[in-house]
């Protein structure tokens, strides 16, 4: 068994399947703003490759030709999801709390890289309240931190620091091949642990790619 000192999670969805929510809070937002946008799963499935709401926001807004304020449609958007987290107990992805629980009683640190706001991070805790807790975590990132999101290494570079270790003492996990890069440009050993709308993405470079996490399937040699 392979002995790391830090287990790091990436995004939001690497802890809890929100892809399809995000999706119904962006269209309920589009609504809202009085515009006639409407993304289907497909759709999304597609501009989840680019990271980041307010970027797909403004690539959209551009190739439909239409100038809008596109940080507050995405605050409304976030307003709109966090509110449905608050009113909607979510359960953990297959097998977090297994790797949670482990690293806990192993002395091994757990960080969270995400780079997304805190409203977003405090809601993703909320709902998660009676399974996983915020002091459950060494480290938490949120988009103060950083100046380049995802897939620039940054938020993962703090994360090595906040942590105090080497990037070959630690396993990233990540949901999506575009966050995955991230970890893996700061050297990282990154286990991909694709989202539901990520599952045909191929996650070149990753150390294994796993439907469910266990601790024999992450922590030891392929």
């Amino acid at each position: 068994m392979i002995k790391y000192k830090a287990v790091i999670f990436g995004a939001i969805g690497t802890i809890v399947e929100t892809s399809n929510i995000q999706r119904k809070s962006f269209n309920k937002a589009f609504k809202e703003f009085g515009l006639d946008w409407y993304w289907s799963s497909t759709e999304y499935k597609k501009l989840l490759e680019k990271s980041g709401g307010e970027n797909r926001l403004s690539s959209y807004a551009n190739k439909k030709n239409v100038k809008i304020n596109t940080k507050k449609l995405r605050d409304l958007k976030t307003k709109f999801f966090n509110d449905y987290l608050k009113k909607n107990e979510i359960k953990p992805r297959d097998g977090v709390l297994n790797i949670i629980n482990f690293c806990k009683k192993n002395n091994i640190k757990l960080g969270f890289a995400t780079s997304t706001t805190t409203n977003n991070i405090n809601s993703i805790f909320f709902t998660l309240k009676n399974t996983i807790s915020k002091k459950d975590f060494n480290f938490i990132g949120n988009d103060k931190l950083v100046l380049r999101k995802k897939p620039y290494p940054d938020i993962y570079k703090i994360a090595l620091k906040k942590l105090n270790i080497r990037s070959k003492e630690c396993l990233a996990i990540e949901d999506t091949e575009e966050s995955m890069k991230s970890a893996l440009e700061a050297k990282i050993r990154c286990v991909a642990f694709p989202g539901k709308l990520h599952k045909h993405q191929k996650f070149k470079g990753a150390y294994k790619i796993i439907k469910k996490l266990s601790k024999k399937k992450i922590f030891t040699d392929l």
